[in-house]
């Protein structure tokens, strides 16, 4: 961090930066704000997750028991939906929305039919609405999200047959 001045501001916009960080389940995030000529704030708030450490966990479980392991994935994958073959994964990490705007109706519900390229949700990240096509013509058999909940990169997101 480089100041000449203080900038009461500063610890209000670190904190803000950590929450963005948690609500959005996001690991790093390095911001740089310019004051004026050599005056600005440069900011990296990071943290670690579970993920990796039950990543390394998984080759060690298989080793002590093969056979076990070999039947689990098979049992694993016909109740997990990113193994689906009508999955629509998530191509971004952000927080979801079903409707357009508060109180409006959502885009989709089990059982609506769905024509290639219809908005199916909308994910915001940055402040910014992605609408989220759907990827094939179909009927949305399962919706795997929550309106307002939080989403990581390729969770899936509904169900299209």
């Amino acid at each position: 961090m480089t100041k000449k001045t203080s900038h009461d501001s500063d610890v209000s916009f670190i904190a803000s930066l950590a929450e963005l960080l948690r609500e959005n389940d996001l690991t790093e995030l390095q911001v740089k704000r310019n004051y004026g000529e050599n005056d600005s704030l440069n900011v990296r708030v990071s943290r670690q997750t579970q993920t990796v450490i039950q990543a390394a966990a998984a080759p060690v479980a298989m080793a002590a028991a093969p056979a076990a392991a070999a039947a689990a994935p098979a049992a694993e994958s016909s109740n997990d939906p990113a193994a689906h073959p009508g999955v629509v994964p998530s191509p971004m990490v952000g927080t979801i929305y079903m409707a357009a705007e508060p109180g409006a109706a959502a885009f989709v519900s089990v059982g609506t039919t769905v024509a290639e390229g219809d908005t199916i949700l909308i994910i915001e990240a940055m402040k910014t609405m992605n609408h989220i096509p759907a990827p094939k013509a179909g009927t949305i058999k399962r919706i795997l999200v929550e309106d307002g909940g939080a989403v990581e990169y390729g969770a899936p997101l509904v169900i299209i047959e």
